[in-house]
């Protein structure tokens, strides 16, 4: 099927406030990503590396963040933050706007969801047709872009939803942060057992089917639209392995 790149789409989140003389030092000590670089992708994690919340971090002025995460985390990522505000001089709260996101290079924040050039734009009205939900969510899958409440929960270490390419900095100037320790040593000294994948699947797959390999379950369906699947799947299946999903033949892309 032919994937058509939109013009614009509307894009569900929420959105934490952090201002304050601390707000950039509180964060770089508890988030995954250098706040410094804002606009950035970055997660908040347990200690044992469990993402409490994904996010875009944006920074409005020098002591003024915005945090844009997934609908329904605004609440939990700011009462997390609250948690371990401790002496920091920081006011943490939540805020409303909306985003559109807009298929262009031209300046904004900058969207990765869907693998094409794409900025967001906050408080902005569509001047076009906004694109339908089945094809954001094919470019998505194609993109291999993990999805809260999908392909990201307590189940899932960053490693093997491919956040540890996004939205952590191994830098050696990065501070520490809840759950680096774990991230760091599968990072420099192991190899996740499991990764995202894209599947060629017959029809749409629902969510936890399992994927398998002869007899054997080497992985489960995240999302799917017709024709195509995310799955995580066991990193020692081949690559050109046959595969079958629901009882049909699937491939790995």
């Amino acid at each position: 099927m032919e994937t058509v790149t939109p013009t614009a789409a509307l894009r569900p989140r929420d959105y934490v406030a952090v201002r304050g003389p601390d707000a950039a030092e509180f964060l770089d000590r508890m988030l995954s990503n250098e706040v410094a670089k804002a606009p950035c992708e970055a997660l908040l994690l347990t200690p044992k590396a469990r993402v409490i919340a994904p996010m875009t971090v944006v920074r409005r002025d020098e002591d003024d963040f915005l945090l844009l995460t997934e609908p329904g985390l605004g609440a939990s990522l700011q009462a997390a933050l609250l948690r371990a505000r401790f002496a920091a001089k920081v006011e943490i709260a939540p805020e409303e706007h909306t985003s559109l996101v807009v298929f262009s290079e031209d300046e904004g924040i900058p969207n990765n969801d869907y693998g094409v050039p794409a900025i967001e734009v906050l408080d902005a009205q569509p001047t076009a047709e906004v694109a339908a939900d089945e094809d954001l969510e094919r470019l998505r899958i194609l993109a291999r872009r993990p999805r809260w409440g999908r392909e990201i929960d307590d189940r899932v270490l960053p490693a093997e939803a491919g956040l540890d390419e996004t939205h952590i900095s191994f830098a050696p100037e990065k501070g520490c942060y809840p759950g680096q320790e774990p991230v760091a040593r599968l990072h420099y000294r192991g190899k996740a057992n499991r990764e995202l994948r894209v599947l060629d699947v017959e029809g749409a797959p629902a969510p936890e089917t399992e994927v398998f390999h002869g007899e054997k379950a080497v992985g489960r369906v995240t999302s799917s639209v017709t024709g195509l699947a995310l799955a995580y799947v066991r990193t020692t299946v081949p690559h050109d392995a046959a595969l079958t999903v629901d009882g049909a033949r699937a491939s790995l892309r």
